[in-house]
């Protein structure tokens, strides 16, 4: 039995696309000074809000289950509750000078247990089955001429048929956060900060304000992929956990050496890894092994660890992530 090229990059981009959002928040806050082990968190938070968002909107019939305006409000509502957990690292971390690793670590056990307990309040069961089906394939397009099209060649196919509006949209974002993070001046304010605090001070950029700014990118890129996780990967059911997504994500950050490209060179082999299990029993050499989908769930996990040993001296993380900056001591 065997498998076309194109199904197995659509299902890599598939699993790709949350994690490159989710990297990319780590990069924010780290840049701007701020370490967010909370990556996880943020990610449930989101998706549960988004899920129940989502929910809501078709149960009292404002939306079809397959709108895509919803699917778009879904992702804004996911990525503003994901900002605004985010605000409880900003303010421990820069206000109170906590430790920001115990912070992050608290808030990745306090986000599964919102979810649990809200869940179990709200809909009697531990997750939030949204009912959400966002996926476009070609009869969903207005012309039937292009839909057949779509349908029947295997260009056109890849692009428009069995695919997400996230996917498109997480890449776009991706790009234009990127972009505006190394050119744009407050981008640049922000890495300063997150680099030599002490000096931006000196020239008049609010290191608070910075730091607050890049941890609420951080914490809405983290909701924002979590919606997209469930909505794309997890069949639109929000629950306690989201497969250590945000763990993989931070370890693609160290990975990519905190830099966009190479995050999303690390996003994309990581995806191809993520999604390995379900391409296992298309691909005829590891159908035939017969192994158990635990194997291809711990692969992603244990090439990090690899990857990380190998590339550990090459680090390029910002001089003052995770100290917190006193005004006063400048």
């Amino acid at each position: 039995m065997g498998i076309s090229f194109g199904f197995v990059l659509q299902q890599t981009i598939l699993c790709m696309i949350p994690l490159l959002l989710v990297a990319l928040a780590g990069a924010f806050a780290e840049h701007s000074g701020v370490i967010n082990l909370a990556l996880d968190g943020c990610m449930i938070f989101g998706a549960f809000i988004g899920a129940i968002f989502t929910k809501a909107m078709i149960d009292c019939g404002a939306f079809e289950a397959t709108s895509q305006g919803l699917y778009v409000l879904s992702m804004l509502v996911a990525a503003a509750s994901g900002a605004l957990f985010s605000l409880l690292l900003s303010f421990a971390a820069i206000n109170l000078k906590a430790d920001q690793t115990i912070i992050g670590t608290a808030m990745n056990q306090l986000a599964p247990a919102i979810v649990s307990t809200f869940a179990l309040l709200l809909f009697n069961q531990e997750k939030v089955v949204s009912g959400g089906n966002f996926i476009l394939i070609a009869s969903s397009y207005p012309s039937k001429g292009f839909g057949d099209a779509v349908a029947n060649n295997a260009f056109l196919g890849f692009f428009f048929d069995k695919v997400y509006l996230s996917t498109y949209l997480g890449i776009v974002i991706f790009v234009l956060l990127s972009i505006w993070m190394y050119k744009s001046k407050i981008g640049t304010h922000m890495r300063a900060c997150g680099e030599h605090p002490g000096a931006a001070d000196s020239v008049g950029i609010n290191v608070y304000r910075m730091r607050y700014l890049g941890t609420s990118i951080s914490g809405a890129l983290g909701g924002l992929g979590g919606f997209i996780y469930i909505a794309t990967v997890a069949a639109t059911t929000a629950e306690s956990s989201v497969g250590g997504m945000g763990f993989l994500a931070l370890a693609i950050m160290i990975f990519g050496n905190w830099k966009p490209l190479t995050i999303a060179l690390g996003s994309f082999l990581f995806g191809f890894l993520k999604c390995l299990g379900v391409l296992s029993a298309q691909i005829p050499f590891l159908a035939a092994l017969n192994l158990p989908m635990y194997f291809y769930n711990m692969v992603p996990y244990i090439v990090v660890i690899i990857v990380l040993v190998i590339t550990h001296k090459k680090s390029g993380v910002p001089k003052a992530e995770g100290i917190p900056y006193d005004k006063g001591s400048r």
